[in-house]
């Protein structure tokens, strides 16, 4: 899922909860989506507000009259709020007619909340909702994922994996070749004019993509809609990064997360099936490996199959984040969008396992010594900044994971092109036991997992950020994409709970160290070292 979609509940499902006992008694009676709960006594909330909020308030500086009442919900619906929840008792004894009458008019859904219902009840009762509703969209993608894998491996391929991915999307799915010919079909075939209009649209994409300007990527998919039918297209590349192949779809209904989820990793299953190093049989050990791991392999069990020739037996990896940064003066695409910049990071990183979203860089390189890594020079020539970890057996990948990320965010904070993860013994952290580190780790934060919402992992990161960027608040905000008021709050019920002053100089230095010492932040496989020779001294 991507920021730009946050998961989601109709108002249905909490109007329908009787133990809520919520009540719409104005605005429209379609089915809007709530993707959070706020509650707010405050004359004008629109600067906290995100959009898809069910906003909870009792009225305690509602306006008096109507046309500041009137002005209160005008604003609220500027700034994207689904729903008004107004509670009744025991500042108003009803709900004033004058906001019903605002609720009307503005087309806002406005709910009446009795005396017995707290609103965190009501905030509860839509994050299970919410919660739910995901796991059955995760469970979904997981059972189409494994089903296209399974059609990836048959001996026809693309019939099959077409088939599943449209049985899954109850869409009609087209694979044409670069001049826009049919090559495979799979699900009922639209009545015309559809198929001739997924056609000229994968022909219009593809022909931007081989004209557009120099300097600029034209987009590898595109959408469009003729009354109640959903048109959509994605390019797949070809062997000198032209887009050799278009996948099409038509459906009668707007593609979902969970479509558009199932979708991607068909296109990624018919990319690797139809590129000639597959079809000569030069590249069968990567396909095969993402092939077992989407049906349930462990990474360790497939790794063997992606390492370069050179790696050792128990070789290691390195893993890098990284952030495109290009200078403001230019009007760079996104590199993800540009072939020639994707070859040359990898050739410069010194790995084909590239996953670039927008901005954001994710790789894997494999290490056969196990060295510390070292940042190539022509990976910050194209705009990038980079984090790496330390070398890691694939066991330890998600702790190696953590290290890059800390890794980038430090290069970031400090303005250089590169920090590489070390762990220095000549240290505090050197001298301190790691079994005493991290049971005073653990008993020092162990009351922030009764702080509640957002729950310690939250409090930890926006302490752990803060104290990484020295005390500012503006540039831990930005860090975070929060609210510099959110970041106050969270930093004030830490230390309420941990019952430290914050701003003492010896208290973020404790905190900093203890951070550190939390398990799961240092290197896991100093961990396996331990268990290892603590197994030899048992022998």
């Amino acid at each position: 899922m991507t920021d730009a979609e946050q998961p989601s509940v109709p108002l249905s499902a909490l109007l329908a909860n009787p133990a809520l006992g919520l009540r719409q008694i104005a605005g429209p009676a379609g089915d809007h989506r709530v993707s959070t709960v706020g509650t707010t006594e405050i004359e004008n909330p629109t600067p906290y507000l995100v959009g898809g909020e069910l906003l909870l308030t009792a009225g305690v500086r509602l306006p008096h009259d109507a046309e500041g009442i009137d002005t209160y919900v005008r604003q609220v619906v500027a700034a994207g709020v689904s729903a008004l929840g107004f509670g009744v008792a025991p500042v108003h004894q009803e709900v004033p007619r004058e906001l019903v009458a605002a609720c009307d008019r503005h087309g806002l859904p406005l709910l009446r909340l009795p005396p017995a219902t707290p609103f965190v009840a009501v905030g509860q009762a839509a994050y299970a909702a919410i919660a739910e509703a995901r796991n059955r969209e995760l469970r979904e993608i997981s059972r189409a994922q494994s089903a296209l894998a399974t059609a990836a491996a048959r001996p026809d391929a693309l019939q099959a994996v077409l088939d599943r991915l449209s049985a899954h999307t109850g869409a009609w799915t087209v694979l044409y070749d670069a001049q826009g010919n049919e090559l495979f079909s799979a699900g009922p075939r639209p009545s015309s004019p559809t198929p001739g209009r997924v056609r000229d649209l994968a022909v219009r994409t593809t022909a931007r993509l081989r004209t557009g300007a120099a300097g600029r990527s034209a987009p590898a998919a595109a959408a469009d809609h003729h009354g109640d039918t959903h048109l959509t297209v994605h390019t797949l590349p070809g062997a000198d990064g032209s887009m050799a192949l278009t996948l099409g779809q038509a459906a009668t209904t707007a593609p979902t997360l969970v479509h558009r989820q199932v979708t991607s990793t068909a296109t990624v299953l018919l990319a690797l099936l139809t590129s000639p190093r597959h079809a000569l049989g030069t590249d069968t050990h990567s396909a095969g490996a993402l092939v077992r791991l989407m049906l349930g392999a462990t990474p360790t069990e497939v790794a063997p199959a992606l390492a370069s020739a050179g790696t050792t037996k128990a070789g290691h990896w390195i893993v890098v984040h990284g952030r495109h940064t290009p200078p403001r003066s230019t009007s760079a695409p996104h590199p993800g969008d540009d072939p020639a910049q994707l070859a040359t990071l990898g050739t410069a990183l010194g790995t084909p396992y590239l996953h670039v979203d927008g901005r954001e860089l994710k790789a894997l390189v494999p290490s056969a010594s196990g060295a510390r890594p070292e940042a190539p020079a022509q990976a910050a020539d194209l705009g990038w900044v980079l984090g790496f970890s330390s070398p890691a057996p694939t066991a330890d990948l998600p702790y190696a994971d953590r290290q890059a990320e800390r890794a980038l965010r430090r290069a970031i904070a400090a303005q250089v092109p590169a920090v590489v993860h070390t762990k220095d013994p000549l240290t505090i952290h050197g001298i301190v036991p790691r079994a005493d580190a991290r049971d005073l780790a653990r008993t020092r934060f162990a009351p922030l997992d009764q702080a509640g919402a957002p729950g310690a992992p939250v409090f930890l990161d926006t302490l752990r950020t803060w104290l990484t960027l020295h005390g500012s608040w503006d540039r831990t905000a930005a860090a975070l994409h929060v609210h510099r008021n959110t970041v106050r709050h969270r930093l004030a019920r830490v230390g309420e709970l941990l019952d430290v002053d914050l701003q003492d100089p010896g208290v973020r230095m404790e905190l900093w160290f203890a951070l550190h010492w939390l398990p799961g932040e240092t290197d896991e496989a100093d961990e396996a070292d331990e268990a290892d020779e603590a197994d030899e001294a048992d022998e």
